[in-house]
């Protein structure tokens, strides 16, 4: 068995339990996806597999040459690709027999590993990373760079186990088509920590983390999602029964509570009549109000008991089910003309260090998932000779309710692109035309959100209605947010706690915008903040433009139309 882990707790130094008493095992040739929510630990249990971190107790069994891609790659930036990739000292220890130093140590750290360079160099170039030197230093590298050098770490150690921690975050198109038929191929141990659904979805089985277990689910990320709306839905129907109880329960307490105070005052009646002396009906009384509260609190307790269970199932229930995002209609017809371009470019001089920057941040953010809002800093130079951004001039037509998707190698101006069409710069060849409209744009960052405000302030910070204070904080609580978080810095947000306050701001401005602008929306998210971002944007009825590396969310957002920039 590859892996084995019994009773496996970690517990933060804080003293917060992350997950307790897991117990987990991987049999030889599986290839299992991991997803949870986010902060439920999948990154600290991948590290604790993998032997970079210690639990907090539990045993693990796991092989010698176990490979682990981690999500981050700071620690790596004083270290070159040989070293990252742990093979320099059979470089070294190559160089040196070559040399004539035939010494025994040498050739136990070689163990006739003769061609490690030529294989290295040939994995690097298989994964788009031939230009780069073995020495060459990681602090220099993009993170999609970052990230292919590990990938092809995979082919050079052949490991019987690999352990994935969000390798396609930082990749482009190219890169993650070819992840994908990598693991298509793979035929060792494979655990992969993912919110990529196309990646998931090429998995055999799914397993989801919590904080006191693992479920397995024996199907891709397709099935694991057609189970869990069959749990969620289950779930529904079971409040919806409480509820239903519950106000049963309550009725008849009622009513017998009504019943039982008019009998009372019949039979005081009577025996009035029959002229009872007044103590024996005050003893009466008494005895009969004894016996109508025991009733009552029989029924009260069923009521409490019936309320407990209902909000228990209600804690159950996913964001995602509990979470409904509305959003106006925009108030632009659909079929209105927004943006016409005609035979457009956008030139640079090429030894201008302005544009330099400019190309290089358009490469870096396509690659590293890094992106920033959409700004007026580019510097259009006016010298005689440019060069043109696209080999062939762009035309195009946008309407209302058109869903868009900009496709294009890294550094290909898809940002600059965007630039144009909210007219934040003008092209410097044909001719593009735009009619006004109101558009949000939301980055992987989710930069409409003020760090420095609390989560009660940024939502008073979208207050242009004046909503009275309890409206503010009913929508907050809709979207998730209750009492206990609201001064809770923005800056400590997770990505998918971002996304919904973005939402939940728009919602308190009621400023359904004319078109959203979507710059890689799903990276750091999780599953379910995914799933909720996708159902909202399915939802609305505007016009939508993306980038996006994420091919399975294009498709669920209905986007078909494309630019292709080369």
């Amino acid at each position: 068995m590859p892996i084995s882990i019994q009773q496996i707790s970690y517990i933060h130094p804080d003293k917060e339990v992350l997950f307790s008493d897991l117990n987990f095992a991987i049999s030889k040739g599986q290839k299992l996806g991991l997803v949870g929510n986010n902060g439920c630990g999948k990154s600290t249990l991948l590290q604790i597999i993998a032997g970079q971190l210690a639990p907090s107790s539990g045993v693990i069994v796991r092989p010698d040459d176990l490979y682990y891609i981690p999500q981050h790659f700071g620690q790596y930036d004083s270290l070159t690709i040989a070293q990252a990739l742990q093979i320099d000292h059979k470089q070294k220890a190559l160089h040196a027999i070559l040399a004539g130093d035939a010494s025994i140590e040498n050739f136990s750290i070689l163990n006739d590993d003769w061609n490690i360079e030529e294989r290295s160099v040939a994995a690097l170039d298989s994964w788009g990373l031939g230009q780069f030197p073995l020495s060459y230093p990681m602090n220099l590298l993009s993170g999609g760079e970052k990230t292919r050098v590990f990938l092809a770490g995979m082919d050079i150690h052949n490991p019987s186990v690999i352990l994935m921690d969000e390798p396609t975050n930082h990749l482009d198109s190219s890169g993650r088509q070819r992840l994908y038929d990598w693991v298509e191929k793979w035929r060792s141990t494979l655990l992969v920590v993912s919110h990529d659904r196309t990646l998931l979805n090429l998995l055999p089985e799914i397993c989801e983390l919590e904080k006191h277990q693992i479920s397995y689910y024996g199907g891709n990320y397709e099935f694991y999602k057609e189970q869990k709306t069959l749990m969620q839905e289950a779930l529904q129907q079971r409040i919806e029964e409480k509820e239903k109880a519950l106000r049963t329960a309550r009725k008849v307490a009622r009513e017998t509570a009504e019943r039982r105070d008019k009998q009372n005052v019949r039979g005081e009646k009577r025996n009035l009549k029959k002229g009872v002396p007044r103590i024996v009906l005050n003893g009466l009384q008494s005895k009969s109000e004894k016996s109508t509260a025991k009733l009552t609190g029989a029924h009260q307790e069923k009521a409490e008991k019936l309320t407990d269970e209902r909000n228990q199932l209600r804690s159950s229930l996913s964001p995602t089910a509990a979470l409904k995002t509305d959003f106006n209609n925009s108030g632009l017809h659909t079929g209105k003309i927004l943006v016409t371009a005609e035979e457009i470019n956008f030139g640079y001089h090429p030894n201008s260090i302005n544009s330099h920057i400019q190309m290089n941040n358009e490469a870096n953010l396509a690659d590293t998932g890094n992106h920033s809002s959409p700004d007026s800093n580019d510097i259009q130079d006016n010298s005689d000779f440019k060069q043109q951004l696209w080999q062939t001039p762009i035309s195009f037509q946008l309407k209302s309710g058109d869903r868009l998707r900009i496709e294009g190698a890294n550094g290909s101006g898809k940002t600059t692109l965007l630039k144009l069409i909210t007219r934040q710069l003008q092209p410097q060849e044909g001719n593009l035309t735009r009619m006004e409209f109101t558009y949000v744009y939301l980055n992987q960052e989710y930069s409409i959100i003020d760090d420095r405000n609390s989560i009660l302030e940024q939502a008073y910070a979208f207050n242009n209605r004046n909503l009275p204070e309890h409206e503010i904080k009913i929508i907050l609580n809709r979207y998730l947010f209750p009492a206990s978080e609201w001064d809770k810095s923005c800056r400590k947000l997770s990505g998918g706690e971002k996304m919904r306050l973005a939402f939940c701001c728009l919602m308190i401005s009621n400023n359904t915008p004319d078109m959203f602008i979507l710059d890689e929306p799903t990276n750091n998210l999780d599953i379910q903040s995914i799933e909720i971002i996708t159902a909202t944007i399915k939802s609305y009825t505007g016009t939508v433009i993306a980038i996006s590396h994420d091919d399975y969310f294009i498709q669920e957002i209905g986007i078909e139309q494309r630019i292709l920039l080369s």
